[in-house]
């Protein structure tokens, strides 16, 4: 008979809470994390506890400790995806971190193809509204992204036909406007070769491959509210809740 599943162990929920910062980016590059003390005291656990968490973010390859001094995020390159992206807005206002910004390539209605369709759960053939931008950091592009919306959506949030850049975020815009509250999403994830477009707006080299995210947000009433197909260049690394074997 299948078993409700207990919590995570306290190890992995205090590790899973600093991996989540450093994704958002509220935790940047070079900047240290808190220490076993100072976990053990927050999250009322003990010092081998603590340990044992910051044990996992290094396994992970999010942070490295320094003889003498601390635990310090390490600089490695991250593709943000939807999820972190929708926390950072959640708790900042802002989806992006300083340094990163869109441009919006295009908006406005088109025909969904027949993918995004069965997605946002309308017609074939039906019009949606689009947003598709290149996000940019210091080091150039890092993603592609294309957010869907039914007409219904659209109708509401006459901002997704205009170029502009939403500060707070495509997702909570439309949340705000609509009235529908964004409850779960799920993503499905694979790799190919980058198309043409792909391989000028993200600046790769002919025949690279890219990861391929097609993320769908659900409202209380489990109806699509937003598809998103994003497609982030090689090299950088996605990351998912660890989860117990035994």
């Amino acid at each position: 008979m299948p078993q409700i599943e207990e919590a995570q162990p306290k190890y992995l929920q205090i590790a899973h809470h600093i991996r989540d910062q450093i994704l958002r980016g509220d935790l940047k590059p070079g900047d240290e994390v808190p220490s076993e003390r100072q976990l053990a005291a927050d999250w009322t656990v003990s010092r081998p506890t603590a340990a044992r968490s910051l044990e996992v973010l290094s396994h992970q390859g999010l942070v490295e400790k320094r003889q003498g001094s601390g635990t310090y995020v390490r600089g490695l390159a991250v593709n943000r995806r939807a999820r972190e992206l929708y926390g950072r807005a959640k708790q900042t206002g802002k989806i992006y971190t300083p340094g990163e910004y869109a441009v919006i390539t295009s908006a406005g209605w088109l025909e969904a193809p027949d993918y995004v369709a069965e997605a946002l759960s309308v017609a074939p053939g039906s019009r949606a509204v689009h947003r598709r931008r290149v996000t940019k950091d210091a080091s150039g592009p890092i993603a592609i992204s294309t957010s869907w919306f039914s007409d219904e959506v659209g109708g509401r949030a006459p901002k997704l036909l205009d170029p502009e850049r939403i500060e707070e975020g495509t997702l909570m815009y439309v949340e705000n406007m609509t009235r529908r509250q964004g409850s779960y999403a799920e993503d499905r994830m694979c790799a190919r070769l980058a198309t043409e477009d792909e391989v000028s707006d993200l600046e790769l080299d002919a025949g690279s491959a890219v990861l391929i995210v097609h993320h769908v947000v659900y409202d209380v009433r489990d109806r699509p509210l937003e598809f998103a197909e994003a497609t982030y260049p090689p090299g950088r690394w996605a990351f998912e809740q660890g989860y117990p074997i035994g």
